[in-house]
C-alpha cells in the first residue's frame, strides 16, 4: 500500500460505539464497492508479475478513509471480506498473460484478528478456483501490534498453504526491525516516502542498507512508489526485486489491466 503513514483503517480507532452507516451498508450490499489493481513489476525484465487489490468508492476519497469509515460503522469485517473475494472471484476470470500473476491482498489488523479468518481465505480461494500459492497478504506494522504472536501463528499456518506475506510500508514506523525476525515473511515493501527522497544522498544509503538486510533475510524486495526512471534504474541495480508506482502504472480497472498486460 503506497501511503506514507500506517493506514488510517488501523491507526485510527473509533473512540464511540459503532453508529450505522446505511449508505455503506447499501454500497456493500449492492456491491458498489469497485476495485482497482495496480501493477507490480520484475525490475530486471519489466514483466508484469502481480498487482496489488485496492477498493475505490464515491463515499469517500481513499481506501484508508473508507476502511475508517467502516470500521466506525461496525462494518470493518464485512468490507473486508467483500473486497477480497471480489479481488479473488476477479483474478479466477483473468486469461491470457493474467492468468497466473500473483496478487496481492491488503490485510488489516481485523483480518488477522478473527479467528477464522485463515480457513476463510483458503475456502474463498478453493470456492473460486484460485490457487493460494497466487496470493500474498501485506500487512503493516499496525496490524500486528495488539497480538504479534497470534499473528505471526496465523500467518504462518497460511504460508503452509503457499500464500506469501509481505511487510508493508516498511520504514514508516518504529518496531519493524523486531518484525522482521518473528514475523513469516516472504516479501519487504519499502515506503514510497523513502523511494521519494532517493534524490538526497543520504536517502540513498538507507534505502541501500533495507535492500541489503532483506536481502541477508532472504526476502525479496518491492519498491513503492516508483515515479521516474532513475528511481527504477536505482532500485533495480541495489536488488529490488519488484516495483510499483505511477511510473509503471496508476491502479487499474480490469479492462485497462487486461490491455496493460497485452503490451
Amino acid at each position: 500500500m503506497t501511503i506514507a503513514a500506517q493506514r488510517a483503517s488501523d491507526q485510527l480507532r473509533p473512540a464511540v460505539p459503532p453508529r450505522r452507516d446505511l449508505q455503506l451498508e447499501r454500497a456493500i450490499a449492492a456491491d458498489e464497492i469497485a476495485l482497482r489493481f495496480q501493477p507490480q513489476v520484475d525490475t530486471a525484465t519489466g514483466a508484469l508479475v502481480a498487482v496489488e487489490a485496492l477498493t475505490r468508492s464515491p463515499l469517500e476519497r481513499s481506501s484508508e478513509r473508507l476502511f475508517f469509515r467502516a470500521d466506525a460503522a461496525g462494518l470493518g469485517e464485512r468490507l473486508s471480506r467483500h473486497a477480497q473475494s471480489a479481488a479473488l472471484a476477479a483474478a479466477a476470470r483473468w486469461g491470457g498473460p493474467l492468468a497466473t500473476i500473483g496478487l496481492a491482498l491488503n490485510c488489516l489488523a481485523a483480518d488477522l484478528a478473527r479467528p477464522s479468518y485463515g480457513s476463510w481465505l483458503i475456502g474463498e480461494c478453493n470456492r473460486l478456483g484460485v490457487h493460494p500459492a497466487r496470493l500474498t497478504l501485506e500487512i503493516t506494522e499496525s496490524s500486528l501490534v495488539t497480538d504479534p504472536v497470534n499473528a505471526a501463528a496465523k500467518l504462518a499456518w497460511l504460508r503452509q498453504w503457499g500464500v506469501r506475506v509481505a511487510l508493508d510500508d516498511f520504514g514508516t514506523g518504529y518496531a519493524n526491525l523486531t518484525y522482521l525476525t518473528a514475523l513469516p515473511l516472504d516479501i519487504l515493501k519499502i515506503d514510497r516516502t523513502l523511494i521519494a527522497g532517493l534524490a538526497d544522498p543520504r536517502g540513498q544509503v538507507v534505502v541501500r542498507a533495507i535492500v541489503a538486510m532483506a536481502r541477508e533475510l532472504g526476502l525479496a524486495v518491492c519498491a513503492e512508489g516508483i515515479e521516474t526512471e532513475a528511481q527504477l534504474r536505482q532500485v533495480a541495480e541495489w536488488g529490488c526485486t519488484t516495483a510499483q508506482g505511477f511510473l509503471m502504472a496508476p491502479a487499474l480497472s480490469e479492462a485497462e489491466l487486461a490491455r496493460y498486460a497485452a503490451l
